[in-house]
């Protein structure tokens, strides 16, 4: 067996999980009903893109727990039943593990998002005057690459943790520091360190600021969409407001390499503590 191999089992050991499927079927049912919801009114018979910009919101909050829930135990639960030894008798390393559960559980969240995406392909050709597949293939590929980054961090979750219960709190605990407490909660990060620095006598500049907010991957995606979407049809402005601050960590390229980083540290830390660990 090769990582070809554990990519090939992972598959179809993912495939008899109904839990995975549920949750991915999850995010199909709420752009079915996205799409109904808006499509459906004639105040809202206009373009596409409209929409779409409306459905990021959706992506962020459904499609992190889409992500954690798939890879969360791709590597802790085989630990924890003891699976995992058989799957290290055979000529692989951990690496070919960690890296073969990486692509198949990405392979596998990927489809079920692609999949709701085709379905409201479907629904906006039916809906609306006009689809720009342009701006509609952009938007699915960034929202992908988000997926991808929550995949990363449930894998290397999975490989750092010895147990179901400590991969599960883990994963819980990131989706709700990095898609709740960081940028919806009443105090963020960014207002912590902005108050530590105020009582301390220090002066932070509000690009610095908003880099710190901008270091969570939602907040990334949301910047990178700009690539996508030159402006929100409804307000004129770009997926978030930044009216004056033209800084080149804040710029939508720079959160490309945000969410890069959120695909490979975690993943590499988490193969780091996977490598060194006692399996019994």
């Amino acid at each position: 067996m090769s990582l070809q191999g554990v990519v090939k089992k992972d598959i179809l050991d993912v495939r008899r999980a109904k839990l995975i499927w549920g949750v991915g079927l999850l995010y199909t049912l709420f752009t079915v009903l996205f799409f109904y919801g808006t499509g459906s009114t004639s105040e809202n018979a206009g373009e596409l893109s409209s929409q779409l910009f409306s459905m990021a919101g959706i992506a962020v909050l459904v499609i992190p727990l889409v992500a954690l829930v798939a890879a969360y135990l791709s590597v802790a639960g085989e630990r924890e039943s003891g699976s995992l030894k058989f799957l290290l008798s055979y000529p692989n390393n951990r690496l070919d593990v960690v890296l073969g559960k990486l692509v198949a559980r990405s392979a596998v969240v990927g489809a079920s998002v692609l999949f709701a995406f085709v379905v409201g392909l479907g629904l906006g050709f039916y809906y609306f005057d006009s689809v720009d597949l342009g701006t509609y293939f952009g938007f699915v590929g960034l929202t992908l690459l988000f997926a991808l980054v929550y995949v990363s961090i449930a894998v290397g979750i999975s490989a750092a943790t010895s147990s179901r219960s400590r991969a599960m709190g883990a994963a819980i605990g990131t989706w709700f520091v990095l898609n709740v407490f960081w940028n919806s909660f009443p105090v963020t990060p960014s207002d912590i360190i902005n108050f530590v620095a105020d009582k301390l006598g220090l002066d932070i500049s509000e690009s610095v600021l908003h880099l710190i907010t901008a270091l969570s991957p939602s907040y990334a995606y949301f910047v990178a969409l700009d690539f996508v979407f030159e402006v929100n049809p409804a307000t004129g402005k770009g997926m978030v407001d930044r009216p004056h601050l033209t800084d080149w960590f804040l710029e939508p390229w720079f959160m490309l390499v945000i969410l890069a980083f959120w695909a490979v540290v975690p993943l590499a830390l988490g193969y780091w503590r996977f490598e060194r660990a006692d399996l019994g």
